[in-house]
């Protein structure tokens, strides 16, 4: 008798609880209105980020470092196509991409890079040889 009433109990909630349990999130329209269909009098402006060009005092600047290094004749002091060609060159030479012009490696190795102070007291340091490690009188005595 028990084990029909547990049955029953059981029956009556399988066939009543999921539609409970579906019913129990709210239903709620847009909450922000979409003008995804609607079309726009002004186009939005495209941000392009990075560098357009490169102004010619620092045109001079690499150019001149490009002489020094045998990939250029001479300095124009305008980014142009010679100077764009002894770029892809020297950074073919060291094995970098040659699509982005300038590379940041090779302004470094050209020694344009950044100048902070504290990287140049690194380098410093970094030249200077290692002091050797002097031993203490009494380092084995306990």
């Amino acid at each position: 008798m028990q084990l029909g009433r547990i049955f029953c109990i059981a029956a009556l909630l399988a066939t009543t609880l999921p539609p409970c349990v579906a019913m129990t999130r709210m239903r709620r329209g847009p909450t922000a209105h979409s003008n995804k269909h609607t079309k726009s009098s002004a186009p939005a402006a495209k941000h392009t980020s990075g560098q357009r060009s490169i102004d010619d005092a620092r045109a001079a600047q690499i150019q001149t470092a490009l002489v020094k290094s045998g990939y250029m004749s001479e300095p124009s002091g305008h980014w142009d196509s010679a100077t764009e060609t002894a770029m892809q060159k020297f950074q073919s030479d060291n094995g970098w991409q040659t699509k982005l012009m300038p590379d940041s490696r090779a302004i470094i190795k050209l020694g344009l890079g950044p100048s902070k102070p504290a990287s140049s007291a690194a380098s410093a340091l970094a030249t200077e040889p290692p002091r050797p490690v002097t031993e203490t009188a009494n380092v084995g005595q306990q």
